[in-house]
């Protein structure tokens, strides 16, 4: 299938093209700079919300894969709301125009403040702006997505774990420092329990989500399982031989992170092992 994503340049666009492409699908990739996509992609520079007719303009894509979002890790930024009406725009746009399936990159931070396991309708109250924007548009979008007979998932993110320095989650911020040669990273004290997914798996679960049309809505990209952030943050060090300890209690948690959240897996490890048993 033809898959047009968003957002293409960024830590989560290379990574899911590249296992698009692994899947057999033709990938037409977007962004303000496309320099780092995967050059079997065919790649389209320019700025998403200026094009006129995007449907068209993008080849008529089978799926739109919405991953564009300004400021994801700067979660107070006025941008999330500032753009909100950009991105109604344009998948109004992809919705009338004749697309088939719009799946679109959603966040844990829809949710607020949650203790347990996340599931399809455990009731959003956004504690910051990031998460106001993500669930404002997951509402409009379902409707406009049934409005005009769109297929519509909603993947949501929870923790990614890399060992890449490019990107702002603390594991990349991690790594950077030690590249940098400091031998001490400012912490929390790490007590909250989370989701966490390596990045490999991650980009996996997306791009095989998105190629098939039986399980739809909202699905958690995750593990499923909670795990203390101290404990994952120790191993990822020792996992990459990185010379940096953690200086425990150097910020304070944020008052919107919950204790222990998780995502529920069931959605994600249904189409995970059908499509296994499909190649068997």
């Amino acid at each position: 299938m033809r898959v047009l994503v968003t957002g293409a340049n960024g830590y989560l666009g290379r990574g899911i093209i590249d296992e698009l492409l692994a899947l057999g699908n033709e990938v037409i990739a977007t962004d303000l700079s496309c320099d780092r996509v995967n050059s079997k992609a065919k790649r389209v520079e320019g700025n998403l919300f200026e094009v006129k007719d995007p449907y068209h303009y993008f080849n008529e894509p089978d799926v739109l894969l919405h991953l564009a979002w300004r400021d994801g890790f700067v979660h107070m930024s006025s941008a999330h709301l500032e753009d909100l009406p950009k991105h109604v725009a344009f998948l109004t746009q992809m919705c009338e125009s004749g697309i088939q399936q719009i799946a679109c990159m959603g966040s844990m931070h829809e949710i607020g403040f949650h203790e347990g396991s996340i599931h399809d309708d455990t009731p959003c109250w956004p504690m910051n702006m990031y998460g106001i924007a993500k669930n404002a548009l997951r509402d409009a979008l379902q409707i406009i997505a049934k409005q005009n007979n769109v297929l519509f998932q909603w993947l949501r993110g929870y923790y990614i774990v890399s060992n890449t320095q490019y990107g702002n989650s603390i594991f990349s911020k991690i790594v950077a420092a030690a590249q940098d040669g400091k031998k001490e990273f400012p912490f929390t004290m790490g007590k909250n329990q989370y989701d966490f997914l390596d990045y490999p798996q991650f980009c996996q679960q997306v791009a095989l989500a998105i190629s098939q049309h039986d399980v739809l809505g909202i699905i958690n990209i995750c593990s499923g399982e909670p795990e203390k952030l101290s404990d994952r943050v120790e191993r990822f060090i020792r996992e990459n031989d990185l010379d940096i300890k953690l200086k425990y209690g150097a910020f304070p948690d944020r008052p919107y992170d919950s204790k222990a959240v998780w995502g529920d897996n069931t959605k994600i490890s249904s189409i995970v092992k059908k499509l296994k048993d499909d190649k068997e």
